[in-house]
């Protein structure tokens, strides 16, 4: 029967052009010229076997066809729209778009998802991961977790997790390297660097009262990718706290200085909408991170 049916477009370009009466007026609205909006309405009549418009100098009126059609067309389009958003928003509503940096992602949140997903079964969970600064009004985001000082332009933030940051590195690079015992022995070695990290080597060196040395070892744009090359053996890197400490219980990572731990201002935290604070996607979200915290920290501390 749906072959018997003549194609959407033409029926959109009919309703369009009997609302307005004129095919110039109807191929604005649909962002198509005159004449497409002419050939729908021609092969439209030719499909339906009757003229739906009478052609004036000047102007377009009903036929009696065009007319009942017309009244037709425009009650079905009407509710097949309803229908269409009715569902896009029943959509919208089961769907729960978690955003994630890349570091956070790839090091702590992934490996804990299905959590989430275990304990809300309801929702449609969607992990979108980027460092771009979140813009809820752009985006479809519902919340987002980011490392950062806690401030997020058109948005609210609550802490997750606080951070500290000191050197790690494989325990074949330690062996390597005589065991690298003193602070003296970690400024000899080969440095790895989180580019753009605001807790740096110079920071670690001046608390442990000893120069900066010059010389300057690998940069990466992502603590993810340092603390794989210190994994690797390339060195050693100044391990944020969080995305370390898995690698540590491994064994694929070893803490040189454990108690010479730097703190920083930039922590782990929950970013939603304002307003939003007991939106039930965001409560949902933050009774599991939270719940996630508490495990971690006496999974780290046992």
């Amino acid at each position: 029967m749906t072959n018997q049916l003549p194609p959407l477009q033409t029926l959109r370009a009919f309703e369009a052009t009997g609302r307005r009466l004129s095919m110039t007026l109807a191929a604005e609205e649909l962002h198509v010229t005159h004449g497409a909006v002419s050939r729908q309405i021609k092969a439209l009549e030719e499909h339906l076997g009757v003229q739906l418009f009478r052609r004036m100098t000047r102007r377009i009126e009903f036929s009696a066809e065009g007319a009942a059609f017309f009244a037709v067309v425009t009650r079905l389009l009407s509710e097949l729209s309803r229908e269409t958003e009715s569902i896009r928003r029943r959509n919208e509503t089961a769907r729960l778009v978690v955003s994630s940096g890349v570091s956070f992602a790839s090091k702590w949140l992934t490996p804990r998802l299905h959590r989430l997903m275990d304990r809300y079964p309801t929702y449609d969970v969607q992990l979108e991961v980027t460092d771009v600064e979140i813009d809820f009004a752009k985006s479809q985001t519902d919340v987002a977790m980011r490392y950062g000082n806690g401030r997020y332009p058109n948005a609210e933030s609550e802490r997750i997790m606080n951070e500290t940051v000191s050197p790690v590195c494989s325990p074949g690079y330690r062996e390597r390297m005589g065991g690298l015992r003193t602070a003296k022995d970690i400024a000899s070695a080969r440095l790895i660097h989180e580019n753009g990290m605001k807790a740096d080597w110079h920071q670690w060196f001046g608390m442990m009262g000893i120069p900066t040395p010059a010389a300057r070892g690998p940069g990466y744009s992502h603590g993810s990718m340092s603390i794989e090359a210190a994994i690797r053996g390339e060195g050693v890197a100044l391990g944020r706290s969080v995305l370390v400490s898995e690698d540590i219980a491994a064994g694929r990572l070893v803490a040189l200085f454990p108690e010479a731990r730097l703190d920083v201002e930039h922590g782990y935290d929950l970013v939603y909408p304002m307003g939003q604070r007991d939106h039930p996607k965001v409560c949902a979200v933050r009774a599991w991170i939270k719940d996630e915290v508490e495990q971690f920290k006496i999974a780290v501390e046992a």
